[in-house]
């Protein structure tokens, strides 16, 4: 019957609010609160909370550990990073402390506790949102994730002072783990593809990081980050973090629904709710000029504070265990924080875009060194996304002429990428910045090879705006996104899974020694000029 009530609830609810443009989880919350309110009369098993908290807890460890292979140590240890989260959390529970004193009643000790809960930012909503978007290495993306990281640590450093614990004395085995890191790699490259990379990936983080940390009194979440990160430079770590891609969002499912069965709250706590709720935008405000303060740009601040503008479910964690008379409206400002924040974080590049001019007085003379613009030289071909589609697309070109350059938003690719021999640039291809000081002159095509649709759509429309008229080409795995690209200024669009199976058509004849068969280049070519001339997609979907 659990599963039955719990699945149902938070497929039909999440269904419901993605008609209005929210994302599935403001629904998964909502099922929450509905399951809490109808569930003792719909026969809802009372080992509900018990299981809902062990599934919970299971997908943040895996979400913890995908953040982990995607994350650098050297990111965690910027100034930006480092000293936002601690500058950001000494103000907030200070002045937020003195204030809550103040209105509430609380003895200073639990106003300043109230308070910290409220400073910590949600590392599961951010993280989740910046992976939809693909911009988990971005600049923007990768400072969020780090203040995120030090933010989880002082909550962790915040309950072993509450509750007297300490790490034993084995939590000093955390720093020999470095000398297991080539096991590791060999292990990931002999365990191969099918089912067996699942379970490793979950061997990884919820026994070896999530019990194995947690046995030696460290945090478990932690754990799983740090055996991520232990991979984080395997070749293969994009293909393990894919693997567990839809097990970890089934888990995760258990985490918002666990939230929304905190407790149904009466008049008091929603009034409580509501004044944390509208505390909520200073709380991104102030992210927004610390990170002006540590020299970057308006647009990566802004986008970073909008990324930490929702409060944490360590809050939670903190009053569960310190003030439990605050558990129920701490739990529904999570929630509203969370709808609030939903549409803000889909529209963040789109209100950047309106208030530039304004947030723009507030830039630094002098920029982050990760924040220098981009010159492209004497290029006359530029592929935007220099993934492994990117790369071959680039390497290719390389036949014809060797006036190519690549460009991408994620710093430590751009730098694998310059170490390999190839001309490669870092640029946010949704960064109005990086366009208006672009000279595309000497420009005579653009490739996109980036994943995100979106991000291609802006990169065409950015090009036409600059009234660049040479060849677009870009590639879609659905038909229906065909006429988004060609719309935007695209000439040439491919459908990626079509051309490739063309493409083994073709070394097939070859390898039969059958004439007659036509060129796949040529073929997609024909297609794609037959889609830009009547808006249609080629007939196969691959």
């Amino acid at each position: 019957m659990f599963e039955v009530i719990c699945v149902s609830f938070a497929f039909f609810f999440g269904l419901a609010v993605r008609q209005f443009g929210l994302p599935p989880m403001v629904g998964f919350l909502a099922a929450g609160f509905a399951v809490n309110a109808v569930g003792s009369r719909i026969g809802l098993p009372e080992e509900t909370h018990e299981i809902l908290s062990h599934v919970s807890h299971l997908g943040v460890l895996l979400l913890m550990f995908a953040v982990g292979l995607k994350l650098k140590l050297a990111q965690v240890a910027q100034p930006q990073v480092l000293g936002g989260a601690l500058l950001h959390f000494t103000i907030t529970a200070t002045v937020l402390g003195a204030g809550l004193a103040v209105i509430s009643g609380l003895a200073p000790q639990g106003a300043v506790l109230l308070a910290v809960a409220l400073s910590f930012s949600s590392t599961v909503f951010s993280a989740k949102f910046l992976e939809a978007k693909r911009d988990l290495g971005t600049f923007y993306g990768r400072t969020a994730i780090g203040i995120l990281i030090v933010q989880d640590l002082i909550a962790l450093v915040v309950l072993a002072v509450w509750a007297g614990q300490a790490p034993t004395v084995w939590a000093l085995g955390v720093f020999a783990l470095p000398l297991i890191r080539p096991v590791l790699h060999w292990l990931l490259d002999f365990t191969g593809h099918d089912e067996l990379l699942v379970l490793m990936g979950m061997l990884l983080s919820l026994v070896l990081g999530g019990m194995g940390f947690q046995a030696v009194g460290l945090s478990s979440e932690i754990g799983a980050l740090v055996m991520g990160l232990m991979l984080s430079g395997h070749r293969r770590a994009k293909e393990l973090s894919e693997s567990l891609w839809g097990l970890k969002e089934v888990f995760l499912v258990g985490f918002f629904l666990q939230i929304g069965m905190s407790g149904l709250p009466d008049w008091a706590d929603l009034g409580w709710a509501l004044l944390f709720l509208a505390v909520l935008p200073a709380k991104g405000i102030l992210f927004f000029f610390i990170l002006i303060l540590f020299r970057l740009r308006a647009r990566s601040a802004f986008l970073a504070a909008v990324s930490l503008t929702a409060y944490s479910e360590f809050g939670l964690i903190v009053a569960s265990r310190a003030l439990p008379e605050w558990l129920v409206p701490l739990a529904l400002s999570v929630s509203l924080s969370f709808v609030l924040a939903s549409p803000v974080n889909h529209a963040a590049q789109t209100l950047f875009d309106r208030w530039e001019r304004r947030l723009q007085r507030f830039e630094p003379r002098r920029m982050h060194r990760d924040e220098q613009p981009t010159n492209l030289g004497n290029a006359t071909v530029m592929v935007l996304g220099m993934g492994r589609t990117g790369t071959a697309a680039y390497d290719s070109l390389l036949a014809a002429t060797d006036r190519v350059v690549g460009i991408d938003a994620d710093t430590y690719l751009v730098q694998a990428r310059r170490d390999e021999g190839r001309n490669v640039l870092f640029a946010d291809v949704e960064d109005a910045g990086f366009w208006r000081g672009l000279d595309v002159t000497n420009l005579q095509a653009v490739i996109l090879a980036m994943d995100h649709l979106e991000a291609k759509e802006a990169a065409a429309r950015a090009l036409r705006h600059k009234g660049f008229d040479g060849p677009i080409v870009g590639h879609a795995l659905y038909e229906s996104d065909l006429d988004r690209l060609h719309a935007a200024g695209a000439t040439h669009c491919y459908l990626t899974m079509y051309q490739a199976g063309m493409g083994l058509a073709e070394h097939a004849a070859r390898a039969m020694g059958l004439d007659g068969l036509p060129d796949a280049t040529a073929e997609a070519t024909a297609a794609a000029a037959t889609t830009a001339a009547d808006g249609a997609g080629p007939a196969s979907r691959g």
